[in-house]
């Protein structure tokens, strides 16, 4: 089998965009960040002063734009209209309110759609929340990815420091990472769970490398390794 599919699944802040787009690179395989689908409604949405409670014009809205998703020298860039917005739908304005707006039925339908579709020719790494257990069900490997509250707050401090857009301390962080645990988990569409075939993978003691590892090794076990 020259070409399968990787679902990647887990909370907010377990590195698995990192780790998916590793493991595709080493792979020859297209990442696909679905997160950033999300992100990028949420973006349209306050662009166009809408309210994340507004379900149906939010709605309307996403199926009027246009999300493209474009792998570059430093990751995967995303566009929204054209619009460049892969540094916009990072900051804690969006992130605030991503779970909410990815909690609305019509919103999920049309992104998974979109998602479902990328993944028909194969060879495709995807992460996002509900992968493995609906939007690439049959995927040749699949990993629940996982890390304690405070390890992935403590990440995600770290990445939006880097990239100046920290605007929480880190106990604020944590807490916000809890709550949308909790959103995700309880949402009542695609909620976050683990596929009863995912490998769980508690990475609060591993470091990038070391996941990545693993689930290369898991490719090579299970359906030899990709190109």
């Amino acid at each position: 089998m020259d070409k399968f599919n990787i679902a990647i699944d887990g909370p907010a802040g377990a590195g698995k965009s990192t780790i998916a787009r590793l493991v595709a690179g080493a792979l020859g395989f297209v990442y696909v960040d679905t997160g950033a689908m999300y992100r990028a409604v949420t973006w349209k949405v306050q662009q166009e002063g809408l309210l994340p409670d507004q379900e149906t014009e939010v709605a309307a809205l996403a199926n009027r734009m246009k999300i493209e998703l474009i792998p570059g020298e430093e990751g995967q860039q995303v566009f929204v209209d054209g619009v460049d917005v892969t540094k916009a739908i990072r900051t804690t304005a969006i992130t605030d309110h991503v779970s909410q707006i990815a909690s609305y039925g019509a919103i999920r339908q049309l992104l998974v759609t979109l998602q479902k579709q990328m993944a028909i020719s194969k060879g495709v790494v995807m992460d996002g929340r509900d992968i493995g257990t609906h939007v690439m069900p049959d995927a040749e490997i699949k990993v629940f990815l996982t890390a304690s509250v405070k390890e992935r707050a403590e990440r995600r401090f770290k990445e939006m420091q880097n990239n100046g857009t920290c605007t929480l301390t880190l106990s604020e962080l944590e807490q916000d990472i809890a709550r949308r645990d909790q959103l995700d988990q309880e949402r009542e569409i695609s909620p976050l769970r683990r596929a009863h075939d995912a490998v769980l993978m508690d990475s609060t003691s591993m470091t990038i490398e070391e996941v990545v590892d693993e689930i290369l090794g898991l490719c090579k076990d299970k359906v030899g390794g990709g190109k």
